[in-house]
C-alpha cells in the first residue's frame, strides 16, 4: 500500500479542496491491489450516489455531476472527469440519488427533478405531461401532489431512493411515495407503470425515517408506534427492562451460532471437499459428513486436531465455546485496547495496527468450489439479466437444476459470479446429516452440544412457515416482581430529548423476495410493505439495498444482512438468509455506516483508533500464489476463479483516506466521502462520535450481560433486602435512561458526520440539550451512590456470582480497573465508570473550540458546554467520593442504633467521635456526639462513638440551622451559636482549628441544602433568610405543623405555608414567627364536615384587617376584622347553606356584634331596615321598607318598633304617631288619607290586620289643596339617621389605609408613603392584573405635588391623580370608591327602590361628597374648601371654559367637592339613583310621555305654527346627506335636526355637569341654525328662544325628562346657578312644565 504509485489525476489537482474528498474502486479485485481513485473537483463533494453503471455526485453550491455509462444520452464519461449537469444550475440541489438506470435530485424547496431510463416509467411524467418516453435525457421536474386534499397540494420532499425500475420519495410530512413498476412500489394496482408519483397508502399515518431501493425491491426505517400490548412500560421498568426494547435484553430467536455452523449444517474446513463437478446423487453421503464428526466446528480452525494449540490462533480470533463453563470467552484486540491519546495516533502504531487487521482478515477467508452455496435459494447468475419487467413467478420459488456460470465484464476484467445452485435433495440430504450429527455428537467436538443443539433449533424456528414470535420464552414474566412499595418512578419522557433521533424503530421491506432478501423467512414476493418483527425492538438506525441483499445498521454498531449471500455479501455464513443474521466483526470494531452494491456490502467502521476504517464484504480475488497455497492446504480444486470473505474483511488502503465520514455503493463499485483534518476538528468530531458509539455497546453489554440477569432473578428481593431492592431498581431505571441518551446522541452524531460539511457545530445535541444530559448524569450517579451507601453492592456481588456464571469473565473484560486482570469483578468501579465520559466530553468541546476564534458564536458555545460538562465532572467525582466516604462511616460504625440514621440519600461531613466538640456548660459525665451529615445535625447523648450506641439523639435539618460563630472573649471557648426553629445552643470546639473546620463544614453543607455550591463559603456566611421546610413538635400554637416558605434567622418570616394535622393549613405572610400580612386559611369544621376559610390580612397571629371570611354553614362577612373579631365596616350574607332566612347586612360591627349604623335585608321577608344597631338589635332611628310599598321610619329599641313613628303606604296614606311593636300602632296619632283628609285620635292594632281608632276626622277647605302634601310627604325624614353620620364605618377604614387612626389626624408624609407601599405590593403580589390595570399602579406609584399650593396649573394633575386613584381598588380611594358604591347600591336597590327613599339617598350622595372632600383635602391641602376660589386663573382660561368641573366667576376658578369628586362617584351611583327619580316623577312623566306622543303627530310647520314660533324662524331648506331639500308642509322631524339629535345625548351622560353640557352644545346648534335667517349682531330674548326650544324638546323625545330635570336641579354645583348654564337649564325646566300644562301653550 506504501509504494502504490500517485495517479496523474493527484498530481494535476491545482488546490484541492480539505473537504468532501471522494474515492471509487472496484468492489471485485484483490484487497492488497485495489487502488482506490481519487476525484478531483475544485468543490467539496457534499454526497455520492451509485448506480448499476454510472453515479452522481452533489458538490457545494447545489452542482451535480454525472459519469459512467449515460446510455440515455450514449455517452460514456470517465470518473476522472465528470459532467456537470448544466439543466440544474440555480436549482440548489440537495440530494441526488442513482438507481439502476436512472437518476434524481432533490431541491431545497422539496422539488423532485428525475432523467435517465423511463422504460418502466421510473422517471415518471416529464414537464409535458404527457410524454412516456423510454428515455429522458434531461432532468425534468415531477410533481408530487397529494390529491387527497382539497385543493390539491404540492408535497414537499426530502429524501429519494431509486431502484432499477421504481423510484420512491420521501415527504416532510414522513410519507411514502412511490413511482414506476413492480411490486417493489407498495401500491395498491395491478396498471404499471405508473406515471405519476402515488402514496403507499399502507404506511399511511406511520413516521417513516428512512427509505432505501434495491433491485427489486424496497426497505423502509419507520418510527415504532407506541407500545399498547399488555405489559406496558412500567412493568417493563420493574423488570429491568427499558421500554424500548433493545437487542441486548431479549433473545434472539432467529440468530444461528453463526460462528459454529456453515449455511447447511456441515463441517466447513476440517473435511475432504468433494469434486467441483460432482452432484450429491440421492442416498449418497457427502464426504466428511459423518454421524460421527462434528457438525458445525468453527470455520477459523486450522485443523480439527489442533484445538489444544491455542496459542497459535490468529489474533483477535475468538476461540470456540469453554466446555467447562458453556459461556463464550472472548478476546479484544491487542492494538484495539484503550488507546490514551486515540486521536493522534503514532504512524508505528498505525502500521502495527493496519497489518494485524489485515492478517487477521486473510485468515478469515473461505473458499469455496463451484457446486457450494450459502442460501437456501437460487440466485440469478447476471444482476444485469433480470428482466425489467414483472415477473410472472413472484410467488413461486425459483430453484434450478442448472445454471451456467456468466460474467460481467467491467473494465475489461472479467468477474466471475457464482457455480450451480444447489437441488433441492441435496439440501434435504445435508440436513439430514446436520440432525444425526446432533444426536451423535462427540466429546472430541469443540462445541458444546448444548450449543450445538439450541443454534440449531434456532434455525429451525427461523425456517420459513415457522413462527417466531410465539416463544414463551420471550413471553415469560419476571419471576420476582417488585411490589409496589418497590417500584421506581417512570423514565423521563421523550419530549425531555426532543430532536434526538429515535430508536423505537422497524424495519418494512415489500417487493420481489426470491432471494430472501426482504427478510421475512421466505422467498416470496410482497406486494405491500410489511414489518420485519424480528428487528423491531433492535433499534435500527439505517438500512441499505443492494441488488438482491439487505443490510441494517444498528445503534449498538451491529449490522444485520439477509439476501442473496452467492458472493459473500451479507458477510457471514449463517442460514437461513431468508431472515436477518447479525454480521460477525472483529472485537473492537464498531459500524457507523453501512451501503450495499450489486454484490458486495461496504461498512464504515472504527475502533479504539479514531480515524474510520472500511470493511468489504463480497466477490474478491486474490493473487496466485495465495490460491495456490489455500488449495493446496485445504485441498480445493485449483479451477476455483472466486473467493469471498466470510466475515467483514479490512480494506488496507483506507488509512491513506483522511477521515471517512460516509460509503456508498452501487454496481460493482465503492466510493468514500472524505475529509482532511484540519486543526484536528474532523479528528475531534469523529473522536466525540467514536467515544459515544463505544460508551453506548459498552452500557448495552454491562445492561445486557449484568443488569438485567440480576433484576430478572427470582432471588434478587430476598437477597437484597427491601430497601436496596428498591434503590437497584432505581439504579437500572436510571442506567436504561443514560443508555438511551446516549444511544440516541450516538446515532445523530453518526447522522452528523455524514453531513459534516453541511451541519452547524453549535447544533450538536451536546450544546443543544445540554440541561437534559446533565439531569441524566446527575441523577445515574445520585442512584449509584444512594445504592453504595446503603451497602447494596456487597450483596449484589454475592448475587452475581450464583447468577452470572460464566459470564464472569465476558464480564470482567468491561472493567477498566485494575481488578479486572484478576478476573474479579469490582461492580462499583465498573457502576462508576460512565461518570469518566463527562471529562472526555468536556475534552472534546473544548478541543473544538480551539478550532475557532474566540469571538465567534460557536467558540463560545463550544467553551461555555465545556465547562459546563467539565464542572459537572468535578461535581459528580466529589460525590461519589462521599458517598464511598458515607459507607466507610456506616461499616465502622455499624450498629441497630445508627441504622435508624442511615438513608441512600444521606452523605456524612464529619463528625465527632474523637470529642472534637462538645455541648457548653454540659455535665462532666455526659457524652455527646455530633454528626453532620449533607442534610441534617445529629446530635447524639449517652454515646459511645467507638461502639457506635447512643441513648438519645436529637436531628436538626440544615435547611432549618444557622449557624453563627462567637466571637472568643476572656473565657477562652472557641463556640459556635446553633440556631434552629424551636431551640437554639451552643457548641464548643477543642481548638481554634477544629472551630474552623467545624464553622466551615457548616456553613458549606447549609449552603449546599439551600443550593448554592457549597465551595468557598466564609464562616458566618450562610444565608439568614431562605425558603425552607419544617416540622415543628415543640408545644405552642405550631405544634405537629408542617411548614414551607420563609425563614429569617430562625423565625418563620415571609412567604410560606402552614398545615397542622387536624386540617387547618395558612398560606400567606408571615413576621417574626407570626402571620401578618396576607394570607389564605382554611379552618375545618368537624360539627358541620366542612371548613372555614379566610382570605385576607393578618397582624400578630391574628385577623386583624379587610378580609373575606367564609364560614362553614354558608356564611360569607367581607369586611373589616380586629384581633380576630369582626370590628368596622363589614357586610355579612346569609345564603342557602345557612340555617336561618336568607339575607344581607351591611354595616358598622364592633367586637364582633352589629353596633352603629347598617342595612339589613332581610331577602326572604322582603323587608329592608336602614338605621342604627347595637349589640345585634336594631336600636336607634331607622328607616324600613318593604317590598309591598310600605315606608317607615321611627324609632327602635330592643329590635323593636318602640316610640314615634311614621308609616307611610304606597297610595300616600300616612300614619305618624306611637308604635309599640313591628308594625303595631298603640296610642295618639294622626292618619292622612291620599285625597287631603286626615283623622287625630288613638290609635290600636296592627297596620296590616286592621286599626282601631278613637278620634276626629278633618275635612281640608277646598282653597288650600296643597296642604295634602304637607301633612302627609313633606314630614318624612325627620326620624332618619342623619345623611352624615351613615357609614362613618367606611371612612373610618379609608382613613386607617392611609395610616391614620381618626380623620385628619397624623402625618401627611406618612399617608403617602402607605399608598406608595399599597400600590407596589398590589403589583407584585397580584398575578392576574390586567395590562391596563398594570399600567394604572405604575403611574400611581409616582407621589404627586401635594405640599405646595394648588394653583390652575396644577389643579388638572391634581383631578387627573384622582381619576386613575379612583378608577384602582387596590389605592385607598379607589376602594373607599368602590365600597361607597357597594353600600349605596345595597341600600338602594331590590326592595330599596322606593320613591320615599328620594331625599335620603340624594343627602346621602351628598354626604359622602362632603367627607370624600375632606380625605382629599388632606391629601392635597393646598386645595380650598368647599366652594372657594383658586387665584391665578390666567394659566388655564381657556381650558376653564371647556372644563365643566371649574366653574369661572369674575376671574377667578371655584372649586367645589361636587365638581371635583361628583363626576368619580355619581356614574358609578347613577343607576339607584335615577331609578328613584324615575319613580318619584312616575305621575308626572306619563303625562309629559302622553303629550310628547300626541304633538309629534303634528308636521314640522304645523307644530311651529301651533307652539307660536315666528315664521321668520321657520327654516326653508334642509340639507341631507350634502343635497339640500325644501321643506313642504307634510314635512315630519326636518327642521333643526342637529339641535334635536344633541338634546338627545342628555340621557347618556351621568353628572349634571355633563348634562349641562349637552344642552350648552343644543342651544349653541340651534343658534348655528337659524342664523343664517337672521342678522349677524341678532341676540335671543326669551318669547322667541322658549317657543323654539319647546320644539326641540317635542322632536327630541327624551322618555323621563323630568327625571333628568329633577337630578340636575338637586346636584347641580350651586355656582353656576346663575350664570349661563343655570339659565339654560331654567329654560329646559320650564320647557318641561309648559309641556305638562299643554293647554297654556
Amino acid at each position: 500500500m506504501e509504494n502504490r504509485e500517485e495517479s496523474p489525476a493527484d498530481e494535476q489537482a491545482p488546490t484541492p479542496p480539505e473537504r468532501g474528498l471522494l474515492y471509487i474502486w472496484q468492489s471485485a479485485g484483490p484487497s492488497a491491489q485495489l487502488c482506490p481513485e481519487r476525484v478531483l473537483l475544485s468543490r467539496p463533494v457534499l454526497q455520492a450516489s451509485l448506480g448499476e453503471h454510472h453515479g452522481l455526485l452533489l458538490t457545494q453550491g447545489g452542482q451535480v455531476y454525472s459519469f459512467g455509462e449515460l446510455s440515455w444520452r450514449d455517452l460514456s464519461i470517465p470518473v476522472s472527469a465528470p459532467l456537470l449537469e448544466v439543466s440544474l444550475l440555480g436549482r440548489t440541489v440537495v440530494r441526488v440519488a442513482a438507481g439502476g438506470f436512472h437518476c434524481g435530485a432533490l431541491s431545497k424547496e422539496g422539488n423532485v427533478y428525475m432523467w435517465g431510463e423511463n422504460t418502466a416509467g421510473q422517471c415518471g411524467l416529464t414537464e409535458r405531461g404527457t410524454d412516456t418516453s423510454i428515455t429522458v435525457p434531461e432532468p425534468c421536474p415531477v410533481s408530487v401532489v397529494d390529491s387527497d386534499v382539497v385543493p390539491p397540494a404540492v408535497v414537499r420532499v426530502v429524501d429519494l431512493a431509486l431502484g432499477r425500475e421504481h423510484s420512491l420519495a420521501l415527504s416532510a410530512q414522513n410519507e411514502l411515495w412511490a413511482w414506476g413498476s413492480g411490486c417493489q412500489l407498495g401500491l395498491v394496482t395491478n396498471t404499471f407503470p405508473v406515471w405519476r408519483p402515488q402514496k403507499v397508502e399502507h404506511l399511511a399515518g406511520r413516521h417513516v425515517i428512512q427509505v432505501a431501493c434495491g433491485a427489486y425491491h424496497s426497505l423502509a426505517l419507520v418510527r415504532s408506534l407506541p407500545q399498547q400490548t399488555t405489559q406496558n412500560p412500567s412493568e417493563k421498568r420493574q423488570r429491568g427492562q427499558s421500554p424500548h426494547h433493545s437487542v441486548t435484553e431479549r433473545e434472539e430467536p432467529f440468530a444461528a451460532d453463526t460462528g459454529h455452523y456453515c449455511p447447511l449444517g456441515v463441517e466447513l474446513e476440517t473435511s475432504p471437499r468433494r469434486d467441483p463437478s460432482r452432484r450429491l446423487q440421492p442416498g449418497e453421503r457427502s464426504a466428511g459428513s459423518s454421524t460421527g464428526s462434528a457438525a458445525g466446528l468453527c470455520p477459523f480452525s486450522e485443523d480439527v486436531n489442533s484445538n489444544t494449540k491455542q496459542t497459535n490462533l490468529p489474533v483477535g480470533h475468538t476461540p470456540p465455546l469453554n466446555e467447562g463453563h458453556g459461556g463464550p470467552k472472548s478476546h479484544s484486540l491487542p492494538g484495539w485496547r484503550a488507546n490514551k491519546n486515540p486521536a493522534f495516533p503514532e504512524e508505528a502504531e498505525l502500521q502495527k495496527l493496519l497489518r494485524k487487521l489485515s492478517s487477521h482478515s486473510l485468515e478469515m477467508r473461505h473458499t469455496t468450489g463451484p457446486g457450494d452455496t450459502d442460501s437456501l435459494s437460487s440466485f440469478t447468475s447476471d444482476d444485469s439479466c433480470v428482466s425489467s419487467t414483472p415477473s410472472t413467478d413472484l410467488l413461486t420459488s425459483s430453484y434450478k437444476e442448472d445454471s451456467p456460470i456468466q460474467s460481467q465484464t467491467n473494465n475489461g476484467v472479467a468477474v466471475p459470479y457464482s457455480s450451480s445452485p444447489v437441488c433441492l435433495e441435496e439440501v434435504r440430504l445435508c440436513l439430514e446429516a446436520e440432525k444425526k450429527a446432533l444426536q451423535g455428537a462427540k466429546s472430541t467436538s469443540l462445541t458444546n452440544i448444548n450449543q450445538k443443539g439450541k443454534a440449531a433449533a434456532n434455525r429451525r424456528r427461523s425456517l420459513p412457515g415457522t413462527p417466531t414470535r410465539g416463544s414463551p420464552r420471550r413471553r415469560r414474566p419476571c419471576a420476582c416482581t417488585p411490589s409496589s412499595s418497590c417500584r421506581t418512578r417512570a423514565a423521563a419522557p421523550e419530549e425531555a430529548g426532543e430532536g434526538l433521533p429515535s430508536l423505537e424503530t422497524e424495519v418494512w421491506s415489500w417487493g420481489r423476495g426470491s432471494e430472501g432478501q426482504l427478510g421475512h423467512g421466505d422467498q416470496l414476493a410482497r406486494l405491500q410493505p410489511l414489518c420485519i418483527k424480528c428487528l423491531t425492538g433492535e433499534e435500527v438506525i439505517k438500512v441499505a439495498a443492494g441488488s438482491h441483499h439487505s443490510l441494517a445498521l444498528t445503534a449498538h454498531c451491529q449490522v444485520y444482512t439477509w439476501g442473496s449471500n452467492m458472493c459473500g455479501q451479507l458477510g457471514h455464513v449463517n442460514s437461513p438468509v431468508t431472515v436477518p443474521q447479525q454480521t460477525k466483526l472483529s472485537d473492537g470494531l464498531r459500524v457507523s455506516d453501512v451501503s450495499a452494491g450489486q454484490s458486495h456490502s461496504l461498512l464504515l467502521a472504527d475502533g479504539d483508533c479514531v480515524q474510520p476504517v472500511l470493511l468489504y464484504c463480497g466477490q474478491q480475488q486474490e493473487p496466485k500464489s495465495t490460491q495456490k497455497k489455500r488449495s493446496h492446504r485445504t485441498q480445493r480444486s485449483p479451477s476455483r476463479a472466486e473467493s469471498y470473505t466470510v466475515r467483514p474483511n479490512l480494506l488496507p488502503f483506507c488509512m491513506e483516506m483522511d477521515y471517512i465520514s460516509r460509503v456508498c455503493s452501487g454496481g460493482q463499485s465503492c466510493a468514500a466521502l472524505a475529509d482532511q483534518n484540519v486543526m484536528g476538528f474532523i479528528s475531534a468530531i469523529h473522536e466525540l462520535a467514536s467515544r459515544e458509539r463505544q460508551f453506548y455497546c459498552w452500557l448495552s453489554s454491562v445492561r445486557k450481560l449484568l443488569l438485567t440477569p440480576l433484576r430478572n432473578r427470582e432471588s434478587v428481593c430476598p437477597s437484597l433486602g427491601e430497601p436496596c431492592t428498591h434503590l437497584f431498581f432505581s439504579l437500572c431505571e436510571s442506567f436504561v435512561r443514560l443508555s438511551f441518551l446516549i444511544g440516541r446522541h450516538s446515532t445523530s452524531l453518526s447522522y452528523f458526520l455524514h453531513d459534516v460539511q453541511g451541519c452547524d457545530v453549535t447544533s450538536l445535541p451536546l450544546l443543544t440539550h445540554t440541561e437534559h444530559f446533565l439531569d441524566i448524569y446527575k441523577e445515574y450517579c445520585s442512584s449509584v451512590g444512594n445504592f453504595q451507601v446503603m451497602g447494596g453492592f456487597r450483596s449484589l456481588h454475592k448475587l452475581s456470582l450464583e447468577c452470572l456464571g460464566s459470564q464472569q469473565a465476558v464480564l470482567a473484560q468491561l472493567c477498566v480497573s485494575d481488578q479486572s486482570v484478576t478476573g474479579n469483578v469490582d461492580l462499583v468501579s465498573l457502576l462508576y465508570w460512565p461518570l469518566q465520559q463527562l471529562h472526555q466530553l468536556s475534552r472534546v468541546l473544548l478541543k473544538l473550540a480551539a478550532c475557532y476564534d474566540v469571538l465567534t458564536t460557536e467558540y463560545q458555545s463550544l467553551y461555555q458546554g465545556g465547562i459546563q460538562y467539565d464542572s459537572l465532572s468535578s461535581s459528580l467525582l466529589r460525590r461519589k467520593k462521599e458517598a464511598e466516604t458515607t459507607f466507610l462511616f456506616w461499616s465502622t460504625h455499624s450498629g441497630k442504633t445508627t441504622e435508624v440514621l442511615r438513608l441512600p440519600q444521606r452523605r456524612v461531613v464529619c463528625e465527632s467521635s474523637n470529642r472534637s466538640l462538645t455541648l457548653q456548660n454540659a455535665g462532666r459525665f455526659s457524652n455527646h456526639w455530633f454528626i453532620l451529615f449533607n442534610d441534617t445535625l445529629v446530635h447524639t447523648q449517652g454515646a459511645i462513638p467507638s461502639q457506635s450506641i447512643f441513648s438519645t439523639h436529637h436531628i436538626y435539618p440544615l435547611s432549618c440551622l444557622w449557624v453563627k460563630p462567637v466571637t472568643e472573649d476572656s473565657s477562652g471557648l472557641y463556640a459556635i451559636k446553633i440556631t434552629c426553629p424551636e431551640e437554639s445552643f451552643t457548641l464548643v470546639a477543642s481548638t481554634p482549628q477544629e472551630k474552623n473546620k467545624w464553622l466551615l463544614s457548616l456553613n458549606q453543607a447549609v449552603d449546599q441544602v439551600l443550593g448554592g455550591a457549597g465551595q468557598g463559603s466564609s464562616p458566618g456566611l450562610a444565608a439568614m433568610s431562605r425558603t425552607a421546610s419544617y416540622l415543628f413538635t415543640g408545644e405552642g400554637r405550631f405544634k405537629d405543623a408542617q411548614y414551607t416558605g420563609g425563614w429569617l434567622a430562625g423565625r418563620v418570616h415571609g412567604r410560606g405555608t402552614m398545615k397542622w394535622p387536624d386540617g387547618r393549613t395558612y398560606s400567606g405572610n408571615f413576621k417574626n414567627g407570626q402571620e401578618d400580612g396576607y394570607g389564605e386559611c382554611i379552618m375545618p369544621d368537624k360539627v358541620l364536615n366542612k371548613p372555614d376559610s379566610y382570605q385576607g390580612h393578618w397582624r400578630d397571629g391574628k385577623i386583624h384587617g379587610f378580609g373575606k371570611y367564609k364560614y362553614a354553614s354558608g356564611e360569607v362577612y367581607e369586611g373589616c376584622f380586629c384581633d380576630g373579631q369582626r370590628h368596622g365596616y363589614g357586610m355579612l350574607s346569609s345564603g342557602k347553606l345557612a340555617k336561618y332566612s336568607s339575607s344581607v347586612f351591611i354595616g358598622q360591627w364592633v367586637h364582633d356584634k352589629k353596633t352603629g349604623y347598617g342595612v339589613y335585608d332581610d331577602i326572604t321577608r322582603g323587608e329592608k331596615y336602614m338605621g342604627l344597631w347595637s349589640d345585634e338589635q336594631r336600636h336607634g332611628s331607622a328607616v324600613v321598607v318593604t317590598q309591598c310599598g310600605l315606608y317607615y321610619e321611627g324609632i327602635f329599641r330592643d329590635n323593636k318598633m318602640c316610640g314615634p313613628g311614621l308609616l307611610v303606604s304606597d297610595d300616600d296614606t300616612a300614619l305618624q304617631g306611637e308604635f309599640s311593636e313591628d308594625w303595631t300602632v298603640n296610642g295618639k296619632g294622626v292618619l292622612s288619607l291620599a285625597n287631603g283628609d286626615c283623622l287625630e285620635g288613638l290609635f290600636s292594632g296592627e297596620w296590616t290586620t286592621g286599626l282601631k281608632v278613637v278620634g276626629t276626622y278633618l275635612k281640608p277647605s277646598a282653597d288650600e289643596p296643597e296642604n295634602k302634601e304637607r301633612n302627609g310627604l313633606l314630614r318624612m325624614g325627620q326620624y332618619a339617621v342623619p345623611a352624615g353620620q351613615r357609614w362613618l364605618c367606611v371612612f373610618d377604614e379609608c382613613w386607617s389605609r392611609l395610616g391614620r387612626d381618626s380623620a385628619g389626624r397624623g402625618e401627611r408624609t406618612a399617608a403617602w408613603d402607605n399608598i406608595a407601599v399599597t400600590i407596589t405590593t398590589a403589583r407584585r403580589q397580584s398575578p392576574d392584573l390586567t395590562r391596563s390595570q398594570s399600567k394604572a399602579l405604575e403611574c400611581l406609584e409616582f407621589i404627586p405635588q401635594h405640599g405646595e399650593p394648588v394653583t390652575t396649573a396644577n389643579y388638572d394633575n391634581i383631578r387627573r391623580y384622582l381619576i386613575k386613584a379612583c378608577e384602582t381598588p387596590h389605592h385607598p380611594l379607589g376602594w373607599l370608591v368602590e365600597t361607597l358604591v357597594t353600600v349605596y347600591r345595597m341600600t338602594y336597590v331590590g326592595v330599596g327602590s322606593n320613591r320615599r327613599l328620594l331625599r335620603l339617598a340624594v343627602r346621602e350622595l351628598l354626604a359622602y361628597l362632603t367627607h370624600f372632600y375632606s380625605i382629599v383635602r388632606f391629601l392635597f391641602p393646598g386645595l380650598p374648601d368647599d366652594g372657594g376660589i383658586i387665584p391665578d386663573p390666567s394659566a388655564s382660561s381657556s381650558k376653564s371654559k371647556q372644563n365643566s368641573n371649574i366653574a369661572e366667576q369674575g376671574g377667578v376658578l371655584v372649586v367645589s367637592c361636587s365638581s371635583l369628586l361628583l363626576p368619580q362617584l355619581l356614574p358609578r351611583l347613577y343607576p339607584p339613583l335615577f331609578t328613584l327619580y324615575c319613580l318619584q316623577e312616575e305621575q308626572e312623566d306619563v303625562q309629559y310621555w302622553e303629550r310628547i306622543l300626541r304633538l309629534n303627530k303634528q308636521p314640522d310647520r304645523s307644530l311651529l305654527s301651533f307652539l307660536g314660533v315666528r315664521e321668520k324662524f321657520w327654516p326653508v331648506w334642509v340639507s341631507i346627506m350634502g343635497e339640500k331639500t325644501q321643506i313642504v308642509s307634510s314635512s315630519t322631524d326636518a327642521c333643526f335636526v342637529s339641535a334635536v339629535e344633541t338634546l338627545q345625548q342628555i340621557s347618556t351622560t351621568f353628572t349634571p355637569s355633563d348634562k349641562l353640557l349637552v344642552i350648552q352644545k343644543t342651544f349653541e346648534e340651534l343658534t348655528q341654525e337659524v342664523k343664517p335667517m337672521l342678522d349677524d349682531n341678532f341676540l335671543w330674548c326669551m318669547d322667541d328662544l322658549l317657543p323654539l326650544f319647546i320644539y326641540v324638546v317635542l322632536r327630541a323625545r327624551i322618555r323621563n325628562l323630568g327625571a333628568e330635570v329633577s337630578l340636575i336641579d338637586d346636584l347641580m354645583d350651586p355656582n353656576i346657578q346663575h350664570g349661563e348654564m343655570g339659565l339654560m337649564f331654567t329654560t329646559l325646566k320650564a320647557c318641561y312644565m309648559q309641556i305638562l300644562q299643554e293647554s297654556a301653550i
